[in-house]
């Protein structure tokens, strides 16, 4: 009994993979990043891929409740589900698709407009219901070579948009390429100043001037000069600045934590996991973790490419990772069966984890699958 008492009080308050939702750090973030820009340049809240991986509606809430300008999603649907969670707002479908257009009309959401059979399309839908004046918000690239109207189409948009009344552009967008890498300041100054002159002959060209936007989250920080009339945050809400000097004054939103399902002891000679792609060379000690490729940690972190943290001490993957379960070496961790796991959180964040397998946080936290339970803790 007494062994007992013990196990029960060493294990952790986690019970399950569980992805913690961290609504205090969110609006520390919004609130630190308001404070970067002037007050009257709006900030447009990025809440595409579920929320950066976490729960968008969840997100999306707490930002409204708190003072968000703006949002913006991918796609149609993630804007249709937003609406239906009570987000009333204004939202910028960034890469709407014509399929879409009568829905993205239906819940009054605001299509990015990057092409001309994109704009001449959403114009003759529009037209056909008989709107007046539908905001729209025009993409040029400056750069980034993505998607995007360019300087030389301005003169034909702008005949376009002259001869309906059916669409009005409500901003002009542009996406910086490199605005994270000092190395680049050259070329981001070259983007900043190719949208000054892209905005500055469209309003001459259409009459007025629409809201600009081109900054995300580096460009916050690292060009005050482009926070022109709204900027756009991500990645930075999320608790992470693309840069360590940044990071220190951002909150991890999201905590991913497991627990530890059961502790093998292995001797030398003996294999692990699929296609026996680890094999002991001493005795080890191994923790099975519920947690795999299916739930957003990539066959890319075994086989010593990721890690996990135990008792504060990291305990690297081993074996390939399975659908459903990873298996660490626990040899030099005082740990048991019941333990609680880290895989990130706001002190081994997901950027550390991230980058010693070679990717970037934004992959990492938006792999999380809608399986992986999701718990919001913070004021709400």
């Amino acid at each position: 009994m007494k062994s007992l008492k013990k196990t029960t009080k060493q294990m952790s308050n986690v019970a399950e993979t569980v992805l913690e939702i961290n609504l205090d750090h969110l609006t520390h973030n919004f609130k630190y990043l308001k404070g970067k820009i002037g007050s009257t340049v709006k900030l447009l809240a990025v809440v595409k891929a579920s929320g950066y991986g976490s729960d968008a509606s969840v997100i999306a809430n707490q930002l409204q409740k708190i003072g968000v300008d703006y949002f913006a999603v991918a796609y149609a649907s993630e804007g249709i589900a937003l609406r239906k969670s009570g987000i009333t707002i204004p939202i910028l479908v960034l890469h709407p698709q014509p399929v879409n257009f009568q829905e993205l009309i239906k819940y009054t959401l605001e299509p990015s407009i990057y092409s001309f059979r994109v704009l001449r399309l959403f114009i003759d839908i529009a037209t056909s219901t008989n709107q007046t004046n539908y905001p729209v918000h025009l993409k040029f690239n400056t750069g980034l070579h993505r998607i995007g109207f360019e300087k030389s189409d301005l003169e034909k948009i702008s005949d376009d948009l002259n001869h309906t009344k059916s669409v009005k552009v409500a901003s002009v967008l542009s996406h910086l390429a490199a605005s994270e890498d000092h190395a680049e300041r050259e070329f981001t100054v070259q983007q900043i100043d190719l949208f000054k002159k892209i905005t500055d002959t469209l309003a001459d060209k259409i009459g007025y001037m629409p809201i600009r936007h081109q900054s995300n989250t580096s460009a916050i920080f690292n060009y005050p000069e482009a926070h022109f009339d709204m900027v756009r945050t991500g990645i930075g809400l999320y608790g992470y600045g693309n840069d360590t000097s940044y990071d220190q004054f951002l909150k991890p939103v999201a905590s991913l934590k497991s627990i530890i399902s059961q502790i093998h002891e292995l001797a030398s000679g003996d294999s692990l996991g699929y296609n026996r792609a680890f094999i002991a060379s001493k005795h080890t000690k191994t923790a099975t973790i519920p947690i795999g490729h299916a739930d957003g940690i990539s066959r890319q972190y075994g086989n010593k490419n990721g890690f996990v943290t135990i008792q504060n001490k990291r305990a690297y993957i081993i074996g390939n990772v399975c659908m459903d379960m990873i298996m660490v070496d626990v040899t030099d961790i005082d740990c048991q069966e019941g333990d609680e796991v880290i895989i990130f959180d706001g002190n081994y964040s997901a950027a550390q984890v991230a980058e010693y397998t070679g990717t970037i946080s934004y992959e990492l936290l938006t792999a999380i699958a809608p399986r992986v339970k999701r718990q919001v803790i913070g004021k709400y």
